[in-house]
């Protein structure tokens, strides 16, 4: 299968390893993926902060990036979360019929990663070997938005040498939330020393999710404590084998 790789900004800003696992991983079960060049942002951060039209030119360069592609997967519940449920109703609020078919066309071909493995491949043993003790925290959007449900469980807990454990309160959010961490910063705080103060108790020596601004937030979080817990991407840990393993080392 041909595969377009939806990267997302962050990802290719600040998180690039995250890119380069997902295409490891799905090279490795046998699939072309293509990195469309003209993608930028998917325009979450504009929509959800109440500027819809401005997203308008963000949504028509994506729709237009990725208008020829099969089958769009993206390392972000968070991200296809906005094209799924966010482009078209905004295209469509604002008079713009045209863009908002177009961009209904690409959101049913666009998958998260952990979907796009169980629901369309049929897989949840994609090989990995990953000997560390790990626990996961299910993101707010891929979790409500997306209900990925346990799909990312399943893959995780067919990874050869994994001691997964489950994250108290897995269901709560970290406090992140995008430009709601910077609005309410207090607030965020306080959710975030709840979030790593379940981490901790696991005794994890990784965090993973499926989305990196979780793990950015999260991880600068247990960084500053110097707690000794490295985050990483679900993509990073499926993308792990025996011959390949990956790096653990705590920041």
């Amino acid at each position: 299968m041909r595969v377009a790789l939806f990267v997302t900004c962050l990802v290719d800003g600040l998180f690039p390893e995250v890119g380069k696992a997902t295409v490891a991983l799905l090279e490795r079960l046998g699939h072309e993926v293509v990195v469309p060049g003209g993608q930028t942002c998917c325009g979450q951060m504009h929509v959800n902060t109440g500027y819809a039209r401005q997203a308008l030119p963000v949504i028509r360069n994506h729709v237009e990036a990725f208008a020829d592609a099969d089958v769009v997967v993206t390392p972000s519940g968070s991200c296809a979360g906005s094209i799924r449920h966010q482009h078209a109703d905004v295209a469509r609020s604002h008079g713009q019929a045209r863009l908002a078919d177009a961009a209904d066309r690409v959101a049913k071909r666009t998958y998260e990663l952990s979907e796009f493995l169980v629901d369309v491949l049929g897989v949840t043993d994609v090989g990995a070997y990953f000997p560390h003790r790990v626990t996961y925290h299910p993101t707010c959007h891929s979790l409500r938005v997306l209900r990925v449900g346990d799909r990312p469980l399943r893959l995780l807990r067919a990874v050869r040498g994994i001691d997964l454990v489950e994250l108290p309160a897995a269901d709560t959010c970290c406090g992140f939330g995008g430009t709601f961490a910077i609005k309410n910063a207090d607030t965020s705080a306080a959710m975030l020393a709840d979030k790593m103060s379940a981490v901790l108790t696991t005794g994890a020596r990784v965090l993973t999710a499926g989305d990196s601004s979780c793990l950015m937030h999260i991880g600068g979080g247990l960084s500053r404590l110097r707690a000794g817990v490295r985050p990483l991407h679900l993509s990073q840990v499926l993308a792990g084998t025996a011959d390949h393993p990956a790096e653990v080392a705590s920041r």
